[in-house]
């Protein structure tokens, strides 16, 4: 290095990779930004420069200024190979410049202290690290020995995990092609040690989370829920907490979002089914939410995930913080994955909950471009995890369904929540029109059921083509419409529960059905 590469180094001031000192008189101070240079993106520490003035005055080095270098950069831990470079100033004969260069950090490593204290650059200063990042960085670096999801749950056994749901991810895995045809035989104890979500044949956090029915010990198995009245938290018009498992919490918010958002449907005439579609696309909801659970932060246990709908956007919210690699603005480029919970992570992409790792944004992306929704947002708060997708107004839905009736469709159903529509725009139910209603329903199913699509196609199909045209259809209504026994209807229900392609919203006798895919 020569005097013309310090002049072109210092020519743009003190910066997030620079930091100049006047002499080695202020060597401690230099090494706390050394750590944060190990800790950040690297940069150069350079002694023999006035930081105001940007003068290179250099200094004498002698024997004791180089030991007391070497003694200081020793303060490092883990230790570094830093070769410090002396460079003579023309102008100051005797006087030399002392530059150090630090590598930056890499994710996975142990992070950097300096006499015991992590630093840390934000811009040109030089901070202590926050504990919540050291412990992150920590974390990475030994996972078996910090990770919380790898801990042993505390008052959960293998009899508390709901067997019910795990031979559901199972199944759909096999189909899938995740997991081999052998596992649906198997103990369901050898497939969890295979997924590392048991340890000494104890369930682990990981797998009270995932599956668990006692979720007692856990006071953060919860999501917190509202709506809101307007743009802000001042009023709200519903509320409501949910503790549970994984599954159940995702069940919860999403029966939350089909509540509380627009929802159009159509029926075509070619295939005889009625098609439904939140104004937010069902697939981005759920793929928010599914997220927002796997990659939180569980181990702040006085925090919960949250859905927050307002009048024009829904946030969805969860403790936690963005992978040192990915930031709100460029998590929507093809980026790898860095998951925080990497063993709920591998147990959900094998049973096929959760794509290829890196691409949930890009697939929520995708959901509401097919549907002509604006792109979410994503942000950090400090604290908390946000992406916040925006409401289109009760026109634009409107529109955009009309928009979407081809000719051989027949007319649109848009059937808004309550809560959007104000008291005198509210569609009226009167007897006349809930006759006319039904009538047509009754005559759809009946053309329904005598096409060679349906008579054709096996139990859950049929299911599927019957809710998908009235989702109000009970149990009792179906099996003699599909000429079997209640008990034959009752598990192909269970059977496309566990698939994830349907969903009970409301109570059992008030509510109905929602088909969450195609079937």
């Amino acid at each position: 290095m020569t005097i013309d590469d310090i002049k072109a180094l210092i020519a743009s001031d003190e910066s997030q990779t620079l930091e100049l000192k006047k002499s080695t008189g202020e060597l401690k101070d230099g090494m706390h930004a050394a750590c944060a240079f190990l800790n950040t993106e690297g940069g150069w520490l350079i002694f023999g420069i006035t930081p105001k003035s940007l003068k290179i005055v250099g200094q004498q080095v002698t024997d004791d200024t180089q030991r007391e270098i070497a003694e200081a950069i020793a303060g490092l831990q883990p230790a570094v190979d830093v070769r410090p470079e002396y460079i003579d100033v023309p102008e100051r004969p005797g006087n030399k410049v002392i530059a150090m260069h630090f590598d930056g950090w890499v994710w996975g490593e142990r992070p950097h202290t300096f006499h015991g204290r992590p630093y840390y650059k934000v811009e040109s200063t030089t901070k202590i690290m926050p504990q919540d990042m050291y412990d992150e960085r920590i974390r990475a670096f030994e996972p078996k020995t910090y990770s919380w999801e790898l801990r042993q749950a505390e008052g959960v056994t293998l009899s508390d995990l709901n067997e019910k749901h795990i031979r559901g991810c199972i199944r759909l895995g096999v189909e899938g092609g995740r997991i081999p045809a052998s596992a649906l035989s198997a103990p369901i104890s050898d497939t969890l040690s295979k997924w590392k979500l048991l340890k000494n044949g104890i369930p682990t956090n990981g797998a009270a989370m995932l599956f668990s029915d006692n979720v007692y010990e856990y006071d953060n198995f919860k999501i917190k829920m509202a709506r809101f009245l307007g743009t802000d938290k001042n009023e709200f018009i519903d509320e409501m907490r949910v503790e549970g498992n994984f599954f159940d919490l995702l069940d919860a918010g999403l029966a939350f979002c089909f509540k509380h958002l627009n929802l159009s449907g159509k029926i075509t005439n070619r295939s005889l089914q009625r098609e439904e579609r939140l104004e937010i696309p069902y697939k981005a909801l759920r793929e928010a939410i599914i997220n927002s659970l796997c990659h939180r932060q569980w181990e702040k246990y006085n925090l919960f995930n949250s859905i927050a709908i307002y009048d024009d956007r829904v946030e969805i919210g969860n403790p936690g913080i963005f992978p040192s690699q990915i930031t709100p603005e460029n998590i929507k480029e093809p980026h790898d994955s860095y998951p925080y919970n990497v063993k709920m992570a591998e147990a959900l992409y094998r049973s096929m909950w959760l794509e290829n790792w890196g691409s949930g944004a890009k697939r929520i992306i995708e959901a509401c471009q097919e549907q002509g929704v604006e792109e979410p947002t994503w942000r950090w708060d400090g604290g908390f995890v946000y992406v916040t997708f925006k409401r289109p107004s009760y026109k634009q839905v409107a529109d955009s369904a009309q928009l979407s009736s081809k000719q051989d469709e027949k007319p649109l159903n848009l059937r808004p929540s309550t809560d959007q529509v104000p008291p005198n725009l509210a569609p009226s139910t009167t007897e006349s029109t809930t006759e006319d209603s039904k009538s047509t329903t009754e005559s759809t199913i009946e053309t329904l059921m005598s096409s060679i699509e349906f008579t054709n196609g096996n139990t859950e199909h049929k299911i599927i083509g019957l809710l998908k045209l009235d989702g109000s259809l009970t149990i009792d209504q179906l099996y003699p419409l599909l000429k079997m026994s209640r008990k034959g209807v009752q598990k192909a229900i269970e059977r496309l529960k566990d698939k994830g392609t349907l969903y009970r919203e409301g109570s059992t006798k008030g509510g109905r059905w929602i088909v969450c895919q195609k079937s």
